[in-house]
C-alpha cells in the first residue's frame, strides 16, 4: 500500500479496459481507504474483474465495489452511470476519468484520416467533457465532507474531486498523431474551464499528465516504434518510464485531503521530461 490515505468516500473510475493496462496499481483507491468504487467501462468483462480484484486489496472492512457498463460518448449513458452510483452509494466523492484510446498507426498530418480523428476526439475529448459535466453537477448537489486533520483540526474536503487522466502531450506535440495530441490539449481546456465554475461549488477538477508509463501498452508502443526505449533513456532524467504506481498515487493525492487547495491544475508526472525536451 502506498503513502496516500483517503478518508473513506465513493470513487467512480471510468475507462477500466484502458486502465487495466496499469497492472493493479489502479486499485490504489481501494488500498488507500475508499469505502466504495464504481468501475465503469464499455467492456463489461473487464469491470467485473476489477470489482473482484479491488475487494482483495481494499483496506476498508466495509468496502464495496460495483461494475457498470458505460459508453462515455453518449450523454444518456454517462448520466445513467452517475444515477446508478448514487442509487447504490448515496454520493460520489471522487471521479477519475481515464476512458480513452490511442491509434495503432502513425500517419502524417497531410494524410490523416478524418474518421480516425473523429473517433479519437469523440472518446478522449467529448467523453471527458460528458463525464466531467455529469460528475460535477452531482457533486455540487452534495453536502461537503469534513474529516479529521493533523493536531486535532478538521479539514473540509469540499463536495467532490474530479481527476482527468491523459498525457504530457497536453503540453506539447509529436509527429504523426494529430487526433491524439489534439484530444490531449482539449482535455486540458475542459479541465481548466470546468474547474473555474466548479470551484465555488466545492468541487475540484484537475488533470494528471504522465509521460511514458511502464505498462503492457508501453511495451506495445516500443514494439511499434523501437527507438522509443532508447529515446527515454537519453531524454528522461531517470532513464526509465514511470511506474504505474507513481502515476496512480498522483491521482489519489489529488483526491485526498492533502490537495484540498489544488484546483484546475495539469499535474505533469514526467520526471522533468518537458523541462528539457521541446514537445511543441
Amino acid at each position: 500500500m502506498g503513502a496516500i490515505k483517503l478518508d473513506g468516500g465513493v470513487a467512480i473510475i471510468t475507462g477500466v479496459s484502458w486502465v487495466g493496462n496499469w497492472e493493479r496499481d489502479w486499485f490504489t483507491f481501494a488500498e488507500a481507504g475508499a469505502s466504495a468504487i464504481v468501475f465503469a467501462d464499455i467492456d463489461e468483462a473487464k469491470i467485473k474483474e476489477a470489482v473482484e480484484e479491488s475487494k482483495k486489496l481494499a483496506t476498508d472492512p466495509k468496502f464495496q465495489a460495483l461494475a457498470i457498463g458505460v459508453d462515455v460518448t453518449k450523454a444518456e449513458s454517462v448520466q445513467s452511470l452517475i444515477k446508478a452510483a448514487i442509487e447504490a452509494f448515496g454520493r460520489a466523492d471522487y471521479c477519475v476519468n481515464s476512458a480513452g484510446i490511442d491509434v495503432d498507426v502513425y500517419i502524417q498530418f497531410n494524410d490523416s484520416v478524418e474518421a480516425t480523428y473523429d473517433k479519437v476526439m469523440d472518446i478522449n475529448a467529448k467523453g471527458a467533457y460528458l463525464v466531467t459535466r455529469a460528475a460535477s453537477k452531482q457533486m455540487a448537489s452534495q453536502e461537503p465532507r469534513v474529516v479529521a486533520a493533523t493536531r486535532g483540526r478538521e479539514r473540509n474536503l469540499g463536495r467532490g474531486s474530479i481527476v482527468n487522466v491523459r498525457s504530457a502531450l497536453s503540453y506539447g506535440a509529436v509527429s504523426y498523431k494529430v487526433g491524439y495530441v489534439t484530444s490531449k490539449h482539449a482535455l486540458l481546456g475542459i479541465t481548466k474551464a470546468s474547474a473555474v465554475e466548479a470551484g465555488p461549488a466545492g468541487v475540484r477538477v484537475n488533470l494528471v499528465c504522465p509521460s511514458w508509463v511502464a505498462t503492457s501498452m508501453f511495451t506495445e508502443e516500443c514494439n511499434r516504434a523501437p527507438p522509443t526505449a532508447e529515446f527515454i533513456k537519453a531524454a528522461v532524467s531517470t532513464g526509465r518510464p514511470a511506474e504505474a504506481g507513481e502515476v496512480a498515487e498522483g491521482i489519489s493525492f489529488l483526491c485526498s485531503s492533502a490537495a484540498t487547495y489544488i484546483n484546475g491544475v495539469g499535474l505533469l508526472i514526467d520526471a522533468g521530461l518537458t523541462l528539457t525536451v521541446h514537445l511543441g
